[in-house]
């Protein structure tokens, strides 16, 4: 299975620590925050990697180069202008080939193990993609979706079709996905991920057919989303700490 870390985004809220450097190039415990995701991958049988630029996107290519530096093999998708996370990945979708792959935001740290994601039967025959989520951090309370009972995930929005009560947790921004779930999507470079997700969600429960479902795993581990300088430092106090 091919792996695709995302890492085309402008990183507005991390300046002006992104004015020179593009986020997934931004350290925390000693190395790069893409670096982790690429030895985690790699540690979990992930040697064909795809990354997708676009700001700064001639640095993040010089610090990585073909991957060989980690023992796997990395092609990149170059936006030039970002796409959305969805439109993103519809673009790399050459890169990614026919079959299921599975997708890391870069500006993430998490110690999910994401060997088991890669297994032949990870995905049921219904599922259009597989979802990991993790609980709601202070700055998202309410959390992105439910995790019903079934296994799969559902929308939680006011007008979603939501669970009553199932788990409300928050998308970790890793996730396996059939290629056609982008490919059959409505031709938009802009288009959001959660928002295929929802649609796929909704249509789900309305016309209650299987055919199109998606799946959840809750992981209850590490999981950081680096969304400002703060969260950025204080990982990597956490990082720095002496295993006891």
């Amino acid at each position: 299975m091919k792996a695709m870390i995302l890492a085309a985004g402008l990183g507005t809220r991390m300046r002006p620590l992104t004015d020179h450097t593009p986020k997934p190039l931004l350290e925390a415990g000693g190395k790069p925050l893409i670096v982790w995701h690429i030895e985690r991958l790699r540690d979990a049988g992930f040697v064909d990697l795809v990354i997708n630029t676009a700001w700064l996107g001639d640095k993040l290519e010089a610090a990585l180069g073909d991957g060989s530096q980690f023992g796997v093999r990395i092609q990149y998708s170059r936006e030039g202008q970002p796409l959305e996370t969805a439109g993103g990945i519809r673009r790399a979708l050459p890169l990614l080939g026919d079959e299921p792959f599975l997708v890391v935001n870069g500006d993430i740290w998490t110690d999910i193990d994401f060997a088991p994601l890669a297994l032949p039967d990870a995905l049921g025959d219904s599922d259009a993609a597989i979802l990991v989520l993790v609980e709601n951090p202070e700055h998202n309370p309410d959390g992105d979706f439910v995790l019903a009972n079934d296994g799969k995930v559902r929308d939680n929005s006011p007008d979603g079709a939501g669970s009553d009560g199932a788990l409300r947790l928050t998308f970790s921004g890793v996730g396996v996905y059939r290629p056609a779930f982008f490919a059959d999507a409505a031709d938009q470079s802009e288009v959001r991920l959660g928002v295929l997700l929802r649609e796929t969600m909704q249509g789900d429960v309305v016309s209650g057919q299987a055919s199109s479902t998606i799946a959840g795993r809750y992981h209850a581990g590490h999981w950081w989303d680096i969304g400002t300088p703060q969260r950025l430092a204080e990982l990597d106090l956490f990082l720095r700490k002496p295993l006891r």
